[in-house]
């Protein structure tokens, strides 16, 4: 039976491929690597993912056609949007020529999330082969506790010349991706607002979640959005606004003055899973359907290296999509908080 709050249409042409709660699959992220040079407290914690953690190695990994091939079943299921992830996805080596690869598949928006540390070089070469636009992550413009929280010593301006670069290269306006931790970072996040008004650029307020089980989350830690938006109207008058389609993530709100507009990601305050349009590829081949996934994926990259047809791989992608009822955000609880759950470094965000 959908779920009472859904409100989708399905264009016509579209394949009636829905999920248990009556939601449509329209968005693929797809991780390319497990790897990342950062190591955010919030996903990948330095005590968890050391100098001796074990990621996969490339034969593991998919291959460009590997990912390609499964992109093109995907989008020949009604998704419209692909986004690469990671771990941190510029790590991947040659990156621009997936993008090339994904460009040929038609009817897809290819997106890309990123600490954008590495745009500065490769941005050009990402927008030429077809890279649609990024979304960078920036969870401070305070220098100490930026490098504090991606525990790299990486600094702000080398995340600020990534967003230029990527704007010189057609990838903007650049959506910036702030995690609010409280106690942590939440009273320097008007200052962001601050920096990207009056640009086309929308940065997005994340409330801390709990993915993964070695974050360290805490409810205590969560600045519910509702807050944080009370906080900016008071220095910038904001006006709620309409989603811009079905399935989108952020609360969205412009300033009253017209200088832009501010988003905010609220997945355990007002949880957004009625509305879930999305799929997630792992980088060695599983597919997953929710962040909070408590189990192992799909395993596609066995079938794929078995021999699989196409249509016994877009039987086994209907099937795991028809079979999903998850909720996590909407059912979470204390009985929820000790299950096991996907990092989300091994998933994308």
């Amino acid at each position: 039976m959908p779920h009472p709050d859904l409100e989708f249409e399905l264009p016509s042409e579209a394949p009636a491929l829905v999920d248990r709660l009556g939601r449509p699959l329209h968005d693929l992220r797809i991780s390319v690597t497990d790897r990342c040079n950062f190591r955010c407290r919030y996903c990948m914690p330095r005590e968890v993912f050391g100098p001796d953690f074990a990621f996969l190695p490339r034969s593991e990994i998919l291959t460009f056609e590997e990912i390609t091939r499964v992109a093109r079943l995907f989008a020949a299921r009604g998704v419209t949007k692909l986004r690469l992830t990671g771990g941190e996805p510029t790590l991947r080596a040659d990156l621009p020529r997936l993008v090339a690869m994904l460009r040929e598949i038609s009817g897809v928006e290819i997106a890309m999330t990123t600490n954008g540390t590495m745009l500065k070089s490769l941005a050009t070469r990402l927008a030429d082969a077809g890279l649609d636009r990024v979304t960078v992550s920036l969870d401070s413009l305070d220098d100490a506790i930026f490098r504090d929280m991606n525990d790299m010593d990486f600094p702000v301006a080398m995340v600020l010349e990534g967003i230029d670069a990527a704007v010189a290269a057609g990838l903007g306006p650049v959506k910036i991706n702030a995690v609010v931790r409280r106690g942590v970072n939440d009273h320097t996040l008007i200052d962001l607002a601050r920096h990207f008004r009056g640009t086309p650029h929308i940065v997005r307020f994340i409330e801390f979640m709990d993915v993964g089980s070695t974050n360290g989350w805490r409810m205590d830690e969560v600045l519910p959005a509702a807050d944080l938006v009370q906080r900016i109207h008071a220095v910038f008058p904001l006006d709620p606004v309409g989603s811009n389609y079905p399935g989108e993530v952020a609360r969205r709100y412009r300033y009253r003055d017209g200088a832009g507009e501010v988003g905010f990601i609220t997945s355990v305050t007002q949880p957004f899973c009625a509305t879930c349009t999305r799929a997630r590829l792992s980088a060695e081949g599983s597919i997953y359907t929710c962040l909070f996934a408590a189990e192992a994926g799909a395993d596609l990259r066995a079938a794929i290296r078995s021999g699989a047809t196409d249509d016994a791989l877009g039987a086994l992608i209907d099937a795991t999509w028809r079979a999903r009822e998850d909720r996590y955000s909407e059912l979470r609880s204390a009985s929820t908080a000790g299950l096991p759950r996907v990092e989300m470094s091994y998933i994308g965000g």
